[in-house]
């Protein structure tokens, strides 16, 4: 504002004061011409009679508020001065030479009655002869004082605009921060940037259009999703129903209705979709949709039920025993059959035994067959999967309790299964102690261990040492112990390895009690 203030008042100086010098000299040109032009003044000079002459430029002086009017003959002797006595003596100052020639002048000089601004004007009689000179002269203090209270012009114009403007400034600014809900430039910036960091980071695909459905946001994931589909290219700008027609975001601008949980096709893809208007002050601004793959949601929520838990048991059984299956027809097929019989007898026997085993120690049928199916994929990925002797699980009382510890101990078996990938030693030993209302399960591994820096961080939802999309196993063993009211602990092996141990409360069901 200072920086403003300066440049106007430097430009407004350089312009108005020099036409105040320019004004006052056009004026005393002007008395000095009319003055020139009076037949008493041209007459006078002609009969050498300054009486008349006195008289009539001593009333132009009083009534035009100037210093003086002096006429003077073409030999610089004056016919009229302020200062009577001085009538009839030469012109003191200097500055008459282009005057006594015939051409008007204006200058700057000193005489008797000080500085003064004086215009020089030829005087002529009626045939045309030069007979004199008037001289009209302007206060230099005068001039200056004129000046000076011009720039004070200037100055007050200036600090009126600067007190105006201010005050119109902070009104403005103040409206326009009402507008903005009490934000500072710096919060707006901020929180766009929020704003646009929130909604690239989403896992559903964001959509939003204006008032006349042209598109005005959509982020990543959106544009992953419609790419997979097959809708690529520019979308800014462009409107809805070119763009994505089936998903009909202009119809929630005409009704102001939400669409919620829509179901589209798209090109082989299943989208679940929800469209809602977007209001501002009452009226419809624009709408925006979410929408998410259908199949991704299903194994969300697969994980989340623990569904995945029993699927991935019973499909390593059912895989473990197809190929068994597999073995029993070669062998039938190439009539080798005494040693079918043995491989037959064999199988069941080891089933028996492991069948025996199961029961014997667990008595939840669920939780039974859920550990023979874990026993086959252990088989199959070449890991050696130990129930310890002593351990015992009582049928639960609450099948919402198994299946609970279903997902811990999946869990925690799927994770330590991971770890053993490439590993030399491939040993994982599970224990189940029931005692006075609490269980403790416990699963250890013979893996390279778990760094301490990460033992705070495995189980939140999505950390991961193992690529994008993991890290959901260990958060859900955490939820269902805090569900369950339990607790959950890791111990680092002596050796490398680790042990989880899981500590809930389990009510037996009443014919354990028996």
């Amino acid at each position: 504002m200072m920086l403003v203030m300066v440049v106007l008042y430097i430009i407004f100086r350089n312009q108005i004061i020099p036409q105040t010098r320019h004004a006052l000299e056009d004026k005393a040109i002007a008395i000095a011409r009319t003055i020139a032009l009076m037949p008493l003044v041209s007459e006078g000079l002609s009969e050498g009679n300054s009486k008349e002459i006195q008289a009539y430029t001593s009333k132009i002086t009083r009534r035009n508020d100037i210093m003086f009017v002096v006429v003077i003959d073409m030999n610089s002797i004056r016919y009229s001065h302020p200062d009577a006595s001085r009538i009839g003596k030469a012109f003191v100052g200097g500055g008459q030479e282009l005057a006594l020639r015939g051409e008007e002048s204006i200058s700057e000089g000193e005489g008797l009655l000080g500085k003064s601004l004086r215009a020089f004007v030829p005087v002529y009689s009626n045939r045309g002869s030069q007979v004199g000179v008037v001289v009209v002269g302007l206060s230099m203090e005068r001039v200056h004082k004129l000046i000076r209270q011009n720039e004070w012009t200037i100055i007050a114009i200036l600090l009126s605009g600067a007190v105006l403007g201010a005050g119109g400034a902070m009104v403005l600014a103040r409206k326009i921060k009402q507008m903005m809900f009490g934000m500072e430039p710096s919060d707006i910036s901020k929180l766009l940037q929020e704003r646009s960091a929130m909604l690239q980071s989403a896992r559903e695909g964001i959509i939003a259009v204006d008032d006349q459905a042209r598109i005005t946001m959509i982020n990543v994931e959106a544009e992953r999703l419609l790419g997979t589909a097959g809708i690529t290219g520019n979308a800014m700008t462009r409107h809805i129903t070119d763009y994505w027609p089936e998903l009909r975001l202009e119809q929630v601008l005409v009704s102001g209705e939400a669409r919620q949980d829509q179901n589209l096709e798209l090109n082989g893809i299943s989208i679940l979709a929800n469209s809602v208007p977007i209001r501002v002050n009452g009226q419809i601004a624009g709408a925006i949709a979410t929408f998410r793959d259908k199949t991704e949601l299903a194994v969300l929520a697969e994980r989340l039920s623990g569904i995945s838990v029993y699927a991935d048991a019973l499909r390593a059984g059912a895989h473990e025993y197809m190929n068994k299956l597999h073995v029993i027809m070669g062998m039938t097929h190439m009539g080798l059959y005494d040693e079918l019989q043995q491989y037959i007898s064999g199988t069941v026997s080891n089933y028996q035994n492991e069948i025996g085993t199961i029961t014997r120690q667990i008595k939840d049928p669920v939780m039974a067959g859920f550990l023979l199916g874990k026993l086959s994929r252990a088989r199959e990925a070449g890991i050696e999967l130990l129930l310890t002797e002593d351990s015992y699980l009582p049928e639960s009382a609450d099948p919402q309790v198994m299946h609970e510890l279903i997902t811990i101990t999946g869990n925690l078996l799927d994770n330590a299964m991971e770890v053993l990938e490439g590993h030399s030693v491939k040993e994982i030993e599970l224990a189940f102690d029931y005692d006075r209302g609490r269980l403790i399960s416990t699963v250890s591994d013979s893996g390279p261990g778990i760094p301490e820096a990460l033992r705070e961080h495995i189980f939140v939802q999505g950390f991961s040492t193992k690529g994008e999309h993991r890290g959901i196993g260990l958060y859900l063993v955490r939820k269902s112990v805090e569900k369950l009211h339990g607790q959950l602990q890791i111990i680092p092996g002596l050796e490398p390895g680790t042990t989880f141990i899981a500590d809930i409360p389990y009510t037996v069901k009443e014919d354990e009690n028996r």
